[in-house]
């Protein structure tokens, strides 16, 4: 076998053409969730953050992210929603309820709105009632969630798996 080298940092692939993918934040009680969000958005290509209440991003923490994924800050979700669906985006929320669906199993389309919840509270009862479509990620252990940070990161992994040119 060839000797291996330690390539970090590799410039980024290019994308066939721009990732139709945009995440949605209700406040957060975190900063760091959302500064973390939003470098895993920056790293998968997405362009758009939806964020509600007062979002404050750790620059340390998003990295190159807050340069790179325009942050559109609103007061409430549900009217953002409502106009992305009118744009043909399909609206999915991570969260795990009685007829959330395995992500390993979910087709996303190309077009999709992420709804991520908030890291105590979920996604609220309004917010989710607007949903077209709702996914939760397996836990195979103790506690019973995935961190906020953690789920959006690997929901958006799996978005990206399913259409790896953009």
């Amino acid at each position: 076998m060839a000797e291996l080298s330690q390539e970090r940092h590799k410039p980024p692939r290019n994308l066939e053409r721009d990732r139709e993918l945009i995440i949605a934040c209700p406040p957060m009680r975190s900063n760091v969730n959302l500064s973390r969000i939003v470098r895993t958005a920056s790293c998968c290509g997405v362009r758009r953050l939806v964020a509600c209440g007062n979002p404050k991003i750790d620059p340390k923490i998003a990295r190159d992210g807050i340069e790179t994924v325009e942050i559109e800050v609103r007061r409430s979700l549900l009217p953002v929603l409502r106009q992305l669906r009118k744009e043909n985006f399909q609206i999915v929320g991570l969260e795990q309820t009685s007829e959330s669906v395995n992500m390993h199993s979910f087709r996303f389309e190309r077009r999709t709105v992420l709804v991520v919840g908030h890291e105590r509270l979920g996604i609220s009862d309004e917010v989710l009632q607007g949903l077209d479509h709702i996914v939760e990620i397996p836990v195979f252990g103790l506690p019973y969630s995935y961190n906020a940070g953690t789920a959006a990161a690997m929901a958006m992994y799996e978005y990206c798996r399913q259409f790896p040119t953009g």
